[in-house]
């Protein structure tokens, strides 16, 4: 009886601990009583705002003292694990109303928000440091032991790696990792990078310090600022299911998320609204390979499925192509092509581009002749929608470094996948290869390869979009029926100088004609992107003679344009407060400034179409301006034969 009434006991005294949790103890010695009124006030403000799951697991008395140790410019600091300091130099200013409310700038406006935010900040790294529950914990342990034994070091999972078990309560959990910014590194086995690339519109640089300081500097904005879950809406949500607890007096959110669409037409308003209801699929857009070196192994994007404005979600959105939008890594250097060297060494910055399909279509199948293939990814509709938020999260945040053998498209691409649809069977996939991460995608059951089975089918219903050089060599071949060319292959046919190919404009019918006029025009797209490789080389190396005035006018129009264009990559730029995703009242200040700088962009080119054959080499103009006669040629040719031939195409 007597065991039984001490185990009952015990019971009780375990019960009323657990459900006792935080305490705030104010160490008053010293203070007045209008100062301890205040400081209380301020402690029970905290408590107020802390979820109830952070104060039961938090369990243990905390005291709080004003202190005359800390530097002028650190509001407070945890002195040990049962103790917070705050700077005493405030506590005068926290008793006058007119500077404790005023708004000098600071990160969350008031002294008295920023002193508050300061409680909350330490007490989440006090959270932060409590281990797991010591149950938890021997679990982990022995998962991790049987991990070892099945399959050595190369098996364990990630929160095993290293250690035998988290340290941190979020710091270090995964998931939170890969939103904070904090992503695997390619090849380490779990191991992360180092650095962080989500640099812009943050709301304290100081976050990007470590997970630690992330982790405490967003709790301050998820607890105090009612814009936190639209302008941060997948870290919202994850601390929403960590606590299951959310702030009340949310914000209403908009419905969309805008975007800048880096489109090349400079004619269009670039500010665009990316709304997630309206997104049917998300698909993984493969790039084939060419034989170019940066090229061999494909491009890696994703393709935005958007239904027309009205129509149903469904299969039949996948034929609205003029509303599909491509999430593209890329390396920026201006809308120029990449130097191989540079993109081994990490000189470019990466960062995500959201381009119109039809650009992306158009890039690739007529310039670059690489087909695209268009796979869908199996989703659910909720991990749909968080990637769709997490992509738009990401082209306002993210700033990067483009590596080509470890920070690649592929390796971009499947990070946004990671971070953004949460799916647990991508945190083990590891890959530099785009080709190569279809592949993992397919094996894990994460995407429908199957759509390509039927070429027939895969073209009519947009999985995949035929590169041009099968046309391009089927109007050969019509060619080399009508005309004894002695080239077998349309390449070789495209690669000969425009005066060796003038010669045969004469000698054609309606038909060859017609495939002279397809090909000539591949050709001048072909000696156009050899002009752009070009203006590349003299924009990135700078061999342009400054005391030339022949190129001083266009190189300057050509810097400027590249200059001017890094905003549609970097929209932050536009923006110099606030942080996250932009919101309603900040939209009218974005639309100004993208439209302005649109009409810039359009100004700068036009001005540098007028200006741009000075900056080519005389070879390449010559080989340029030879192809404009030849398509000229065939043009006033076409017409005499179609007259001849009293308008009847020839068999």
């Amino acid at each position: 009886m007597r065991a039984r009434a001490a185990w009952l006991a015990a019971l009780l005294l375990l019960g009323g601990g657990a459900q006792a949790g935080l305490r705030l103890s104010l160490d008053d010695a010293g203070l007045n009583p209008a100062e301890r009124q205040a400081s209380q006030a301020l402690l029970d403000q905290a408590q107020a705002h802390l979820p109830p799951s952070f104060i039961q697991r938090l369990d243990r008395k905390v005291r709080v003292h004003w202190s005359d140790d800390l530097p002028s410019d650190a509001y407070g600091r945890i002195t040990r694990l049962d103790a917070l300091s705050l700077n005493a130099r405030l506590l005068p200013q926290l008793l006058d109303p007119a500077q404790a409310e005023a708004d000098n700038g600071r990160s969350h406006g008031s002294l008295r928000r920023e002193v508050l935010a300061t409680v909350l900040h330490e007490l989440t790294h006090l959270y932060d440091r409590a281990r797991l529950w010591p149950q938890a914990e021997r679990r982990l342990q022995q998962r991790c032991k049987i991990d070892l034994a099945r399959s050595g070091p190369v098996g364990l999972r990630e929160e095993c790696r290293g250690q035998t078990a988290r340290r941190f309560s979020l710091s270090d959990d995964p998931r939170l990792l890969d939103l904070a910014g904090w992503q695997q590194a390619v090849g380490k086995r779990g191991q992360r990078e180092a650095g962080n690339g989500q640099v812009a519109r943050s709301p304290d640089g100081y976050e990007l310090s470590n997970p630690r300081e992330f982790i405490a500097v967003n709790m301050e904005y998820f607890l105090l600022d009612p814009s936190y879950a639209c302008r941060r809406p997948s870290l919202q949500r994850y601390l929403r299911e960590h606590f299951a607890w959310q702030p009340a007096n949310q914000s209403d959110c908009a419905g969309s998320y805008p975007y800048l669409n880096a489109g090349r037409d400079f004619a269009r308003q670039p500010l665009g609204q990316l709304d997630p209801e309206r997104v049917y699929e998300v698909d993984y857009l493969l790039a084939e390979a060419n034989n170019q070196w940066a090229s061999r192994w494909g491009h890696s994007m994703l393709r935005l499925v958007i239904c027309a404005p009205g129509r149903p979600r469904g299969p039949a959105c996948r034929l609205d192509l003029d509303q599909h939008l491509v999430l593209s890594y890329r390396a920026f250097v201006g809308d120029v092509q990449l130097s191989s060297w540079d993109g081994l060494m990490g000189a470019y910055p990466s960062r995500l581009f959201i381009l119109p399909l039809e650009q992306v279509i158009e890039e690739y199948t007529k310039v670059e002749l690489r087909s695209l293939a268009s796979v869908p990814l199996r989703l659910d509709r909720d991990q749909l929608e968080r990637l769709v938020a997490r992509a738009a999260e990401q082209h306002w945040s993210y700033d990067g470094d483009y590596w080509f053998l470890s920070n690649n498209c592929a390796v971009e691409t499947l990070k946004l996948l990671r971070s953004g649809s949460a799916r647990p069977e991508l945190q083990a996939l590891d890959s530099i290869m785009p080709n190569g991460l279809l592949d993992l995608l397919v094996g894990r059951g994460l995407a429908d390869r199957s759509v390509l089975d039927d070429p027939r089918e895969a073209l009519r219903l947009g999985y995949r979009f035929d590169s041009f050089r099968e046309r391009y060599q089927a109007m050969f071949s019509v060619l080399r029926e009508r005309l004894p060319i002695a080239q077998e292959q349309v390449e070789d046919w495209l690669a000969l100088p425009a005066a060796q190919r003038q010669p045969w404009i004469a000698q054609a019918d309606l038909r060859a004609s017609a495939a002279l006029l397809l090909l000539e025009q591949a050709a001048l797209r072909r000696q156009l992107l050899l002009a752009q490789e070009q203006l590349k080389q003299r924009y990135l190396s700078a061999r342009g003679d400054p005391q030339d005035q022949r190129f001083s006018n266009a190189d300057n129009t050509l810097r400027q344009i590249l200059d001017n264009s890094g905003f549609l990559s970097r929209p932050a730029e536009l923006l110099d407060a606030g942080y996250g995703l932009p919101q309603p009242g900040e939209w009218q200040t974005l639309e100004t400034e993208s439209s302005t700088r649109q009409v810039r962009l359009r100004q700068l080119s036009d001005a540098l179409d007028k200006e741009v054959r000075n900056l080519l080499a005389p070879e390449l103009l010559a080989e340029v301006e030879a192809g404009e006669r030849n398509l000229k040629a065939i043009g006033a040719h076409l017409r005499q034969v179609h007259e001849r031939s009293g308008g009847l195409l020839l068999p």
